[in-house]
């Protein structure tokens, strides 16, 4: 359903250790990173789609997040979620709700949320039981 999605940044340099860092810590590859434009983007470990892209925004002005949006990350396991969690506010990011379960969703809704360096909302979850 989702070819890619792409974030809108301003400093990229701490973008990318943001993004890089919880990238990591859910297994995804990183696809490609090109400092002159600049932008960078991860793919599942596996390869192919979606693509999750950062970077300036094309029309050259400022990034800003909206009011409402959030990108939800997919995690193989609750351990995953943890991790992506604590590599965001390792990485300059802001809590935006502690690992935990989120049974309002479903029984094994595990997630976790957080901003970031640009203020883009972002959750992480796994939805198996533990």
């Amino acid at each position: 359903m989702i070819s890619h999605l792409f974030i809108g940044v301003n400093d990229f340099a701490a973008a990318y250790r943001f993004h890089a860092a919880v990238m990591a810590a859910l297994g995804h590859a990183q696809r490609f990173r090109d400092d002159s434009k600049p932008w960078a983007a991860w793919q599942p470990a596996g390869g192919g789609r979606p693509l999750f892209i950062i970077g300036r925004p094309y029309n050259g002005a400022p990034a800003a997040p909206g009011n409402g949006p959030m990108t939800a990350l997919l995690a193989t396991s609750r351990a995953a979620v943890d991790a992506a969690h604590a590599a965001a506010l390792a990485n300059g990011g802001c809590c935006e709700g502690a690992p935990g379960l989120r049974p309002q969703y479903h029984a094994n809704y595990y997630g976790a949320y957080f901003r970031d360096p640009d203020g883009n909302k972002f959750g992480v979850c796994c939805h198996d039981p533990a």
